[in-house]
C-alpha cells in the first residue's frame, strides 16, 4: 500500500530553521517526481517546492527561493524540505505528494498520491 508520511513540523520563531521530512512506504521513490505543498487558514494549497526524477530538476516558488532546500534520500525512500529563515507567511500545513509521470510540477492536480500533513508556525 502507498503510503507517504510527513514529519518535522512545529512551532519556531521567525528566522528560524526545520527540516521537514516525507518517507515513503510501498513504493520506491526514485522514480517519482516529487511535490511539497503549503495551505495556510483559508487559502489555496500553493507548490512550494518540487523535484524530478527524471532530468534531477527542482522548482522553488519565488516565495522560499534562496530560503528552502529539496533534497532526497534514495537509499531511505524519503524526501527532505530543509527551510531555512523562516517568516511568519511560511505558516501552513505542509504537504508531500507524489506525480507518477517523475516530472517536476506546480500544479496540484499533476501528483497522484499525498500524505497527511505537517503543520508549521513560525511565530514569535
Amino acid at each position: 500500500q502507498v503510503q507517504l508520511v510527513e514529519s518535522g513540523g512545529g512551532l519556531v520563531q521567525p528566522g528560524g530553521s526545520l527540516r521537514l521530512s516525507c518517507a515513503a512506504s510501498g513504493f520506491t521513490l526514485d522514480y517519482y517526481g516529487i511535490g511539497w505543498f503549503r495551505q495556510a487558514p483559508g487559502k489555496e494549497r500553493e507548490a512550494v517546492s518540487c523535484s524530478s526524477s527524471t532530468d534531477g530538476s527542482t522548482y522553488y516558488a519565488d516565495s522560499v527561493k534562496g530560503r528552502f532546500i529539496i533534497s532526497r534520500d534514495n537509499a531511505k525512500n524519503t524526501v527532505y524540505l530543509q527551510m531555512n529563515s523562516l517568516k511568519p507567511e511560511d505558516t501552513g500545513v505542509y504537504y508531500c505528494a507524489t506525480d507518477g509521470s517523475g516530472y517536476c510540477s506546480a500544479y496540484a492536480v499533476s501528483y497522484d498520491d499525498w500524505g497527511q500533513g505537517t503543520q508549521v508556525t513560525v511565530s514569535s
